[in-house]
């Protein structure tokens, strides 16, 4: 199948089985960048926050949750008001509206894009004529466009919805001081929805109007991210790390490298940073990515934010979007916590380092998962076809559906009856199970494929005389045969070896 028919063919998938739907409202013709997680989808995404949660509360994170809201004070101290700040074109005779930046880069493969300034950028458009790709009309100057959405909180108080969570676990700091006993790193995580408003939002659910955050902070002092304690459990652990000067040599194979060697060559500088590569690349990993189709990217110095001291995305290969960003992993310094210290007359600082004389702004470390980009490009990653079979093959304990039920026949009351009683069995144990009895028992089971459903049980008339079903297996499509007492155990063991 050519990787064209491929591709239709998954995007017909994750709207016909119910995993995204949109843009939505779809019953009056649908807003750019807004869309829908149907059933599988929510199951799909709600299996994803279920396993990080698990797995950094046993890294001894907490998790916090804050207003989506926010009164204009906030954002003028976060810089968001002044800095978040899109470079836009406008076409001077059809109106339409290019994001500057990206179109550049499409335009002009060759050139360095990333750090531009806007009138960098409109010499660019000058000395090569680029045009309108709709009309073909002369483009001229790039604009500014503030990203964030405004609104009004009782009958005057100027707000804005949060473009990002990070902010506001930020301004949590004193609580959260307290709360640790100021026992430091302060680790802490927080997941919700955040708004930007893009001006042509495109490639689905990768960049909407209306998505999820799922941001993960330390607050820590500078002595403590230079000897940083758990960095030494972890610092043989492999990365691979394209760092910004391979890709100024116009390389973009990562470099397979560990912890403690990007250390000591000084691809990275600080050991508590590290960790956090590490964290993000063990979360991502535990989601079933092969590791082939993982890498980290370093800004570079003209790309990165004013406030960052090092800033590395994690991305994962698409067939359709290329190299995709699925997280950012970012060392912040102390500026939001000193600007937020300015604007609100608050004093941030605090005794973090071997002397407790010694006071100072704690420096923040950043970990920031999109869970909408994780979705797309783990579907992505999981879709199979095989000999015209659609296999989805998501890891077990991320699958929409656990295990699905079938009576062999439908006309038979005993077979039914007793795939329904297996079905209210397997539920009663909180595990996710579907019964259908409708089509043929091929057809079942490739609606199940396509789902991603790793097991399937079929009750037939054997099932009758010794109380016994046969289990398929999703990717080897192979069937045992097993006593209905022994199912439960059965199907929890093989999640937790995760056997599909």
């Amino acid at each position: 199948m050519r990787i064209e028919d491929n591709l239709e063919t998954f995007n017909s998938l994750i709207r016909r089985r119910g995993f995204i739907w949109g843009p939505s409202p779809e019953i009056y013709g649908g807003l750019a960048g807004f869309y829908s997680y149907g059933p599988a989808g929510m199951a799909l995404k709600n299996n994803i926050l279920s396993l990080f949660r698990t797995e950094l509360r046993a890294f001894e994170f907490v998790e916090v949750e804050c207003p989506t809201i926010m009164p204009e004070i906030v954002w003028k101290a976060s810089g968001h008001l002044e800095r978040f700040i899109d470079p836009v074109i406008k076409c001077e005779k059809c109106n339409n509206i290019l994001r500057a930046d990206k179109f550049l880069k499409e335009k002009l493969p060759d050139q360095m894009i990333d750090g531009l300034s806007f009138e960098e950028m409109n010499q660019l458009i000058k000395k090569f004529s680029i045009k309108c790709p709709k009309c073909e009309t002369t483009l001229k100057k790039v604009e500014e466009y503030n990203l964030m959405l405004k609104t009004i909180v009782g009958s005057d108080v100027i707000a804005y919805l949060r473009p990002e969570t990070a902010t506001t676990t930020y301004l949590l700091f004193n609580r959260l001081n307290q709360d640790a006993r100021r026992q430091y790193p302060i680790k802490v995580f927080q997941y919700g929805k955040a708004y930007r408003n893009e001006i042509s939002p495109r490639q689905q659910v990768l960049r909407m109007r209306a998505f999820d955050q799922f941001e993960i902070q330390l607050f820590i002092g500078k002595e403590q991210e230079m000897n940083y304690e758990e960095y030494e459990e972890f610092k043989t652990h492999i990365l691979p790390l394209l760092d910004w000067k391979l890709q100024k040599k116009k390389i973009d194979i990562a470099n397979k490298i560990s912890l403690a060697d990007s250390i000591t060559k000084k691809i990275l500088k600080k050991p508590a940073f590290a960790y956090c590569l590490f964290i993000a690349h063990y979360l991502t990993k535990k989601l079933g990515f092969p590791e082939e189709i993982i890498r980290f990217r370093q800004h570079s110095p003209y790309e990165m934010a004013h406030y960052a001291d090092d800033a590395w995305d994690l991305e994962i290969y698409t067939q359709q979007f290329g190299w995709v960003e699925i997280c950012g992993v970012h060392d912040r310094t102390d500026y939001d916590l000193k600007q937020h210290g300015i604007f609100s007359n608050q004093n941030f600082e605090t005794s973090m380092g071997s002397d407790p004389n010694v006071k100072e702004i704690p420096q923040i470390l950043e970990i920031a998962f999109g869970p909408d980009r994780i979705i797309y490009t783990l579907l992505e990653t999981a879709f199979n076809v095989e000999e015209e079979r659609i296999n989805l093959r998501l890891d077990s304990h991320l699958a929409p559906i656990t295990v699905a039920v079938f009576p062999l026949v439908k006309n038979k009351p005993d077979i039914l009856d007793l795939a329904k009683k297996v079905h209210k069995s397997i539920l009663q144990e909180r595990i996710v199970s579907y019964f259908d009895q409708s089509g043929s028992i091929g057809k079942r089971y490739r609606r199940q494929d396509e789902l991603g459903t790793p097991f399937c049980v079929t009750i037939d008339y054997e099932s009758l005389e010794d109380d016994s079903v046969t289990i398929r297996f999703r990717d080897s499509m192979e069937q045992k045969r097993l006593a209905i007492s022994e199912i439960i155990k059965f199907i929890q063991r093989q999640l937790k070896q995760n056997i599909v």
